[in-house]
C-alpha cells in the first residue's frame, strides 16, 4: 500500500521536525510533501527528502478558505497516484496504538474499508515540571494529554474529496449516508502546547495573521491567541486526572458516533464536543512523535 503525507506550514520549525520525523519513518521521507508559505530555506534544511512546493506570502484574505482549497487540489492529485493520503496541519501526528498496530502504515490499512478515515485526537501538553523539549520523539518527553472533539479530524482519504472545517465535504444526497469512521488505536496528537518555547514564536505568527488587513481571517484563536493559550493552560491544569484506558474508551465512544452532518456546508466532522479529563499517554508511544 502507498501512502503519502501532505501538510502546509510556514515557520513553526519544531513541530515541522516532528512531522517530519514521524510520518517518514512510518510511510517513506519520499512520500511527504510540503506546501510552503512563503519562501523558506530552512524548510528543505529540517526535510530534506520531502518534495516542498513553493507559495506566495502576500495576503491573508479569505485564510482558512484559500489554504483549504490550495490543499484540497493538491490532496486530489496525490490521491490518483497514492492508495491513501494522510493530511494533517505541521503541529498535528497521526499516530497509533502499538498494542493494536504494529505501524501507521497497518493502522490505515486495517480500516481501508471505507472512504475517509477520522482520528480521535488529543492535545499533548507540556506541565510545569517537565524539562525543556530535546531532539527526538515527543511522547518520550511529554505525556499529559487531553482528548479533543476539536482536534478529532478527517486525516486520510483513499480517494479524492475536499477536507473541510475538521471534516469532509460530500453531495447533498450523500449527507446522511456517508459514513463516518473513527477507528479504535488510531489518533491525531496536536503538538501546539507541547513545546512551550515554540508556542511562544507560533502565538506571535498567529496574531500577526488574526490581526492583518483583509476579509475572512481567522478568529480569536489567531488574534488573540496569546490570551487563548493562557486560558487553554489554565483549564487544562485543572483538569481531574483518568487512567489511560479510561479516558481513551470515554473519549472514544463519545466521539466515535454521531458525527455532525452540516447541511449548511455538506459537511461530515466529529462534534467539537470539549471533554473535561485529561490523562497520561502509555509509555508504548514513547518511540512515535
Amino acid at each position: 500500500m502507498k501512502i503519502a503525507a501532505l501538510t502546509m506550514v510556514y515557520r513553526d520549525y519544531w513541530a515541522l521536525s516532528r512531522w517530519y520525523a514521524h510520518h517518514g519513518a512510518q510511510i517513506g521521507f519520499e512520500n511527504l510533501f510540503i506546501v510552503a508559505h512563503g519562501a523558506d530555506h530552512k524548510i528543505a534544511q529540517i526535510c530534506p527528502k520531502a518534495s516542498i512546493l513553493t507559495i506566495a506570502r502576500d495576503k491573508f484574505d479569505d485564510f482558512d478558505k484559500t489554504r483549504a482549497e490550495l490543499l484540497n487540489g493538491i490532496h486530489a492529485g496525490l490521491d490518483a497516484v497514492y492508495d491513501w493520503v494522510i493530511r494533517s496541519d505541521a503541529d498535528e501526528l497521526i499516530c497509533f496504538d502499538p498494542d493494536r498496530y504494529a505501524s501507521l502504515g497497518e493502522a490505515i490499512a486495517a480500516n481501508a474499508d471505507v472512504p475517509v478515515l477520522t482520528a480521535l485526537g488529543f492535545d499533548l501538553v507540556e506541565m510545569p515540571a517537565d524539562t525543556p523539549m530535546q531532539e527526538g520523539p515527543v511522547f518520550a518527553q511529554r505525556r499529559q494529554i487531553g482528548f479533543s472533539g476539536h482536534y478529532s479530524k478527517a486525516v486520510a482519504s483513499r480517494r479524492a474529496i475536499d477536507f473541510s472545517l475538521h471534516g469532509v465535504r460530500v453531495a447533498a444526497r450523500r449527507l446522511e449516508a456517508f459514513p463516518f469512521s473513527m477507528p479504535r488505536g488510531l489518533f491525531l496528537a496536536h503538538l501546539k502546547y507541547a513545546n512551550q518555547a515554540a508556542l511562544v514564536d507560533g502565538t506571535t505568527v498567529r496574531m500577526e495573521v488574526g490581526n492583518a488587513e483583509g476579509r475572512g481571517l481567522p478568529g480569536a484563536g489567531w488574534h488573540a491567541a496569546d490570551e487563548d493559550a493562557v486560558k487553554f493552560m489554565a483549564n487544562f491544569s485543572e483538569k481531574p486526572v483518568l487512567s489511560w484506558d479510561k479516558a481513551e474508551a470515554k473519549a472514544h465512544a463519545t466521539l466515535s458516533v454521531k458525527p455532525a452532518r452540516l447541511e449548511r456546508y455538506n459537511l461530515v466532522k466529529t462534534r467539537a464536543l470539549k471533554l473535561p479529563y485529561r490523562t497520561e499517554i502509555p509509555t508504548r508511544f514513547s518511540d512515535q512523535g
